[in-house]
């Protein structure tokens, strides 16, 4: 079961399950309305503005308006990982985000990588992980080897 993080006007968060959508009374009334019912009241609703990519959302209730922003469990993974959009430009090292095997580095020292480029992939639970690049920069140091297993924390990469 999924779980996410809404976020409405950067002020209140809610935690919500696919079980928690999925007994939403709701019915679409347009491409952008809905009619909802939750608890015996009647809520109209309109999406405004939306950013998919982003998972942001401008959401009008009973004329109303809300910014709301969605994160599911790898959003939430990304942000402890230090990954989030505010962070991100400072980020100097390369930690393993949890224990698992280096599949693969996909860099190497002084090479110039660019914003999203593919790091190194880790094999963790079963699931192969694309990390990448949180920033443009050149590759200090590598600090471990393709087929190393590394712990959670362990310094893999740095910046210069």
């Amino acid at each position: 079961m999924s779980t996410y993080k809404v976020t409405v006007n950067k002020t209140q968060e809610f935690d919500l399950t696919d079980e928690d959508v999925s007994k939403i009374d709701a019915l679409q009334t347009s491409e952008t309305q809905y009619h909802l019912l939750q608890d015996d009241k009647s809520y109209h609703t309109e999406i405004i503005q939306t950013d998919f990519n982003a998972k942001n959302y401008t959401v009008k209730v009973n004329n109303n308006t809300y910014q709301i922003s969605i994160a599911d469990a790898l959003d939430l993974q990304i942000a402890a990982m230090g990954f989030s959009v505010g962070s991100s430009k400072q980020v100097n090292a390369i930690k393993a985000p949890m224990p698992g095997l280096l599949l693969d580095i996909q860099v190497t020292v002084d090479q110039e990588v660019k914003e999203d480029d593919p790091l190194f992939i880790l094999e963790a639970m079963k699931m192969e992980n694309v990390i990448l690049s949180p920033r443009d920069g050149i590759i200090k140091s590598i600090s471990a080897n393709k087929g190393d297993a590394v712990d959670k924390g362990q310094l893999l990469i740095e910046f210069a």
